[in-house]
């Protein structure tokens, strides 16, 4: 099965030439300071990769050495994002889109313009630490049975931070709204319990930094990008297990993500994305009884949070945002 591609687009030729280990893919919408954190990073780190000594972190940086590329996507930023990596990062090839295009399609159009033998899509809101890069393509050269692997991923204040998790299924989704997880985790990894020096085969890797094989995308195909955001990689990494090719987790590689950059700038509308690109998922990988049966769990999950939220706003208004999103949404799932 193939990514969704949009009518009028270039299609994805497995035919392409490859000439480097590793394209690195980065999407962008209004993350101006925390894309230059990023870029920073990953040209302090690419010696891992190249085998060359690092660049200075200067913003005058010369261009990475011809083995690594790294491709920016800027969805339209508002913020002045293009014209710093133009100005900062003139290595860096740009592409403008003229509109917010999604993170699925603005990837495909990564991907697509890529070479490298691997393919890294990486949030803007991360931050690469030293030889995380040359952790995972070391990791995926010594395993060719391996489609994708990700790093151990941290939160900004150097907490761990979920990076993997089961596939889903609207019994896990139903026992995570439930606050179940912590008797019995069904929907999380207790990756607590991991230790940082042993890879792990997982069936999700998060996006926030997804080390692709370009063998398993030719496979499979790219992002569908009927997903304007969120589920995206759940999809990828369903479609790749279904093909044969493993997913791991590879601790000693290590990303911190800040989380959620973009999406924040427009959270109620995220939010209901989020369930969105759920149903969506379910919708392709089930049909309309599983859709119908995620959307009962989902409905008897929040029923009681907008009873609570609803009483809560009777004596503090502060709740009543929470109150009517939730309202929104079990009204907007009637319709997904």
């Amino acid at each position: 099965m193939r990514g969704h591609q949009r009518s009028g687009t270039s299609e994805y030729y497995s035919q392409q030439v490859t000439t480097i280990p590793c394209s690195i893919i980065i999407v962008n919408w209004n993350t101006r300071e925390l894309l230059a954190g990023c870029l920073q990073s990953v040209t302090s780190d690419q010696s891992a990769v190249s085998g060359q000594p690092p660049a200075p972190l200067l913003p005058s940086s010369p261009p990475l050495p011809l083995s690594v590329e790294v491709i920016v996507i800027d969805n339209a930023s508002s913020d002045g994002s293009a014209a710093m990596v133009r100005e900062r990062f003139p290595w860096v090839r740009l592409i403008e889109n003229r509109e917010n295009v999604g993170f699925a399609w603005a990837n495909n159009q990564g991907i697509q313009a890529s070479a490298g033998q691997y393919v890294l899509l990486l949030n803007s809101d991360t931050v690469v630490h030293p030889a995380a890069l040359g952790t995972l393509v070391a990791f995926m050269d010594a395993h060719p049975q391996a489609g994708a692997c990700g790093p151990r991923l941290l939160n900004g204040d150097g907490s761990l931070q979920p990076s993997a998790h089961p596939m889903l299924t609207p019994g896990r989704e139903f026992w995570r709204l439930a606050f179940l997880d912590g008797l019995w985790p069904r929907a999380a990894y207790r990756q607590e319990r991991w230790d940082t020096v042993t890879p792990q085969p997982v069936e999700v890797l998060k996006g926030a930094c997804l080390l692709l094989r370009r063998a398993a995308l030719d496979q499979v195909g790219l992002l569908d990008d009927r997903y304007f955001m969120y589920t995206e990689e759940v999809d990828l990494c369903y479609r790749l297990a279904q093909a044969g090719w493993g997913l791991w987790l590879v601790p000693q590689a290590v990303v911190t993500h800040f989380g959620e950059a973009s999406s924040k700038q427009a959270s109620e509308a995220m939010y209901l994305q989020l369930y969105r690109s759920k149903v969506q998922f379910y919708r392709k990988f089930g049909g309309r009884p599983r859709v119908a049966l995620y959307k009962a769990l989902v409905a008897l999950a929040y029923l009681p949070r907008l009873a609570a939220a609803g009483v809560a706003s009777l004596v503090r208004p502060a709740w009543r945002p929470q109150a009517r999103l939730f309202r929104r949404l079990l009204l907007d799932l009637l319709r997904m």
